[in-house]
């Protein structure tokens, strides 16, 4: 089947992503649903009406003795500092660099910027939505890391979801076979998860803090995502290397 392109469907972008395959009409269902639930959520911590569920879950994971101790022996406090430093802005901004560095060497440079625009572009709005929303930190148990930004969202959530789901995708998608695919994106959700639920164990956020997190981090990715597919198809981006053909095929 010979690819579209933004010049051979009447209706521009429009047109062109209704007559995309099945799994670019989930994704933009998966982007507007993520960023509804981010609007949905925010609404509802403004109001207050989460205060229950966000204190309920915090000092659940806590000694109700002492609320300073983390539930767990001690490896698993240090083990959480370890999984929360693969969100943190070091970390990504190596892996990003990386990432891009090795697209630049392989003559991808437009798909090494549009990495590079995804990733900056979500550090920039994640920074704006915690200056708008200025949530302060949980002040219910002591914090088992220094921390120095507003609280809503979660940048480590929100930053780990537009990484490590932008990264998955780009790799996802040059591979044939479905199942690498699947493993791929899972294990970039896995470690998404992973760094969320690290936040709140460590009592640096709140649960909705890394809730929203996720849900604007991979609304924000999948739409990069669709950009780059569009811009791919108009020839603006380079292709992925052609894989090898698998027994499971082309997803």
């Amino acid at each position: 089947m010979r690819p579209l392109t933004a010049r051979s469907v009447p209706g521009g972008v429009l047109g062109w992503l209704a007559r995309q395959e099945l799994g670019v009409l989930v994704a933009m269902f998966a982007a507007a649903a993520g960023l509804f639930a981010f609007a949905e959520l925010a609404e509802a911590v403004l109001e207050g009406d989460t205060r229950a569920f966000d204190e309920f879950l915090l000092l659940g994971l806590r000694s109700a003795a002492d609320p300073s101790d983390p539930l767990g022996p001690r490896w698993l406090e240090e083990t959480m500092r370890d999984f929360t430093a693969l969100g943190g802005t070091g970390v990504l901004s190596a892996v990003t660099l990386a990432v891009v560095g090795f697209l630049s060497l392989t003559g991808k440079r437009n798909a090494a910027a549009a990495v590079g625009v995804a990733v900056v572009g979500g550090l920039l709005l994640s920074q704006a939505l915690k200056w708008g929303f200025a949530r302060p930190r949980p002040g219910l148990v002591p914090h088992g890391q220094y921390v120095y930004t507003q609280s809503f969202p979660s940048g480590h959530a929100m930053l780990s979801a537009v990484v490590y789901l932008t990264l998955g995708a780009l790799l996802a998608r040059t591979q044939a076979r479905r199942r690498v695919k699947l493993y791929l994106l899972a294990v970039a959700g896995f470690l998404t998860v992973l760094v969320g639920v690290s936040r709140v164990y460590l009592g640096v956020h709140w649960p909705t803090d890394v809730l929203a997190g996720w849900t604007v981090g991979a609304g924000w990715a999948l739409l990069c995502w669709l950009a780059t597919l569009w811009l791919q198809r108009r020839g603006q981006v380079e292709p992925e290397s052609a894989p090898d053909g698998g027994e499971d095929g082309q997803a």
